[in-house]
């Protein structure tokens, strides 16, 4: 097993603008072997099957734990965390390529900001009023807290936002990750003082009616998140929202909410 060969067949992109291209590269095995050490050891050695120098592939990685989220790209064509994907598990050769649904930087990076300005659309924080100490926030049960966690475990990969047929450029979607994190905060005592805007949000361009349930998202999320429940219960606020706007009257709405059906008719 020692002699044994490993390889690795990784599309590449100079520059955003630059046509992509295929390397393979021939790389030594060893036990436990993931996809990641492979591109370290092409870093060191950056030459392909064929002798000829080339650069190191670039790529994202942190925590090699499947923790941070970065390392997400198209391993055999299907999207998968390649700390977690372990070269014995791999059909042979090992074929790299960028994530499709966002923009390429620079060979198995893309640009995934997409993700955090949708975060940013639904306001995906607990607010807090000025810089002086408020005191301790409001305490949460157990019950809550237990089905909270399963939610927070999002790691921003982006794989639920890869392998979902609404996630377009027509469509705008804006994916399962976000839905779920509308439903965490929204059930977060503090955080629920923004639950009309968040929901308002999900009514918006590329909102919760995008979603046509494929399910592949939650089939794919590494950290098990029950994503497809998320979307059902966020649909249901999201109505339960629209049917509060239509029968309020413009004395008691906000301005906001008030622009929002105007918006809406």
């Amino acid at each position: 097993m020692a002699d044994k060969t490993i390889r690795f067949v990784i599309k590449r992109q100079l520059t955003p603008q630059s046509a992509p291209h295929w390397e393979e590269f021939d790389l030594q095995w060893r036990p436990g072997m993931n996809v990641i050490i492979g591109l370290r050891d092409i870093a060191e050695n950056p030459v392909d099957r064929f002798g000829k120098t080339t650069t190191p592939v670039a790529y994202d990685s942190n925590c090699l734990e499947e923790v941070c989220g970065s390392c997400a790209m198209r391993i055999n064509g299907r999207a998968a965390m390649a700390c977690s994907a372990l070269v014995d598990k791999l059909e042979h050769p090992i074929r790299l390529e960028p994530l499709s649904r966002f923009p390429v930087v620079r060979d198995l990076i893309v640009d995934r900001s997409v993700l955090f300005e949708n975060l940013k659309l639904v306001k995906a924080w607990v607010p807090l009023d000025g810089t002086y100490d408020l005191g301790p926030g409001q305490r949460i049960d157990s019950n809550t807290q237990e089905k909270m966690y399963p939610l927070s475990r999002c790691i921003s990969c982006c794989l639920c936002l890869e392998v979902c047929p609404q996630v377009t450029e027509n469509t705008r979607f804006v994916g399962a990750a976000i839905i779920n994190q509308v439903r965490l905060f929204n059930e977060h005592p503090t955080g629920k003082t923004l639950k009309d805007e968040r929901l308002h949000a999900m009514m918006g361009d590329g909102g919760i009616h995008e979603c046509a349930y494929a399910q592949n998202c939650v089939q794919i999320c590494p950290k098990n998140i029950p994503l497809t429940t998320s979307i059902s219960i966020v649909y249901g606020q999201t109505m339960k929202q629209t049917f509060k706007d239509l029968f309020q009257t413009p004395e008691t709405a906000t301005q906001g909410e008030v622009g929002h059906r105007r918006a809406v008719k």
